[in-house]
């Protein structure tokens, strides 16, 4: 079955003016980014593209014809020019008081592709601009990719067409811990950290945040007896998490952070190379933080470290021990982000061994 990309037109390949109404040429800007991801989709994927707009009143006296036609079909040129083509056009003339079942985010004009099997409708997208692209994504019963959101551009689109999105869950269930993990590594941040431990999830939410992925850590520990298994085993989970997020690895950076924190300077350099190994490099004086044990932090790094498969050396010096740990956290943030960043213009292994 094939599948559909069905593409805005306004505010997702040409940029939008304040009117929404691109009726001159000296109006028609394109989306950065546009032309080369989708020429490198169309290259590169079998799905079939169809353009869907509306373009409110079309052929009345507020828009003619005349100001639509000429613009729209030099837009069709210049995408043609670059290997872009389209396999469908629909645009819907209707003003939105018309209620008319044609128009975004109503399906009519889609209904033809929703209603034949010959169609994988559940992995085909909608891409668009506004909120009502996602809904008509909704309606139609694909996915969708919305140029507000954030952190979506069009490498973004392409990348995650392309390459895939790269979202992994583990549950980890021993007599001492039950573990819930979910790692989209190419989220916006958004975190949801419940370990049982304040200062624990303060730090696993650095990851989240400053790395740009969305993470979900459920942990439920035997707290009662002590704090090791909780926070040694989150580490294992997440770390596997991590792991299985990658893939393949064809296209990561694969290294990547020294950071400051007031008085501190900490460095997190890791590898993806396959091969786990932690240098630790930070003292601490001080028992704990918060309800976090210090000598904890060394054995978190190492089961992250074992579990992931990726070499990790961290440094740290300064004074203020509660800067000196979040500062690491951060540092190891900013390396992942740095290391899980992909180029699929260069979708190969980061190795001349050929495997990682």
């Amino acid at each position: 079955m094939k599948r559909i990309l069905f593409i805005d037109r306004d505010g997702t390949i040409i940029r939008e003016p304040a009117d929404e109404q691109i009726d001159s040429f000296d109006k028609l800007r394109f989306v950065s980014g546009v032309i080369r991801n989708l020429a490198f989709l169309r290259e590169k994927l079998d799905f079939r593209f169809v353009m869907v707009s509306n373009q409110d009143g079309l052929g009345t006296q507020a828009f003619p014809e005349d100001t639509f036609w000429p613009v729209h079909n030099f837009i069709l040129q210049t995408l043609e020019d670059e290997g872009i083509t389209f396999d469908d056009i629909l645009i819907d003339p209707h003003f939105p008081e018309d209620n008319a079942p044609t128009r975004k985010p109503n399906t009519g004009l889609v209904e033809k592709y929703m209603n034949n099997p010959e169609y994988d409708i559940a992995n085909s997208y909608v891409i668009g601009d506004r909120e009502t692209d996602r809904t008509f994504a909704r309606n139609i019963g694909c996915k969708s990719l919305i140029l507000s959101d954030e952190g979506i551009t069009w490498n973004k689109i392409a990348e995650l067409l392309f390459a895939g999105e790269r979202i992994a869950e583990v549950k980890r269930a021993t007599k001492e811990t039950d573990i819930h993990v979910k790692v989209n590594l190419d989220g916006t941040g958004k975190c949801d950290i419940q370990t049982g431990l304040g200062f624990f999830d303060h730090m696993l939410e650095q990851i989240g945040k400053h790395g740009m992925m969305d993470l979900m850590i459920h942990t439920k520990g035997d707290l009662e007896v002590d704090e090791h298994h909780t926070i040694e085993d989150t580490a294992i989970a997440l770390g596997e998490c991590m792991l299985h997020a990658l893939g393949d690895k064809r296209g990561i950076e694969r290294y990547g952070y020294s950071l400051p924190m007031d008085d501190c300077l900490c460095s997190v350099c890791l590898d993806f190379g396959g091969r786990p190994w932690l240098v630790w490099d930070a003292e601490f004086k001080r028992e704990k933080i918060g309800e976090m044990p210090t000598e904890m932090f060394l054995h978190f790094f190492k089961s992250l470290s074992d579990a992931a498969k990726m070499n990790l050396n961290i440094k740290a010096e300064g004074q203020n021990e509660h800067h000196k740990i979040e500062g690491i956290f951060k540092a190891l943030a900013r390396a992942l982000k740095m290391a899980v960043r992909r180029d699929i213009y260069h979708y190969e292994l980061p190795s001349t061994k050929g495997m990682l």
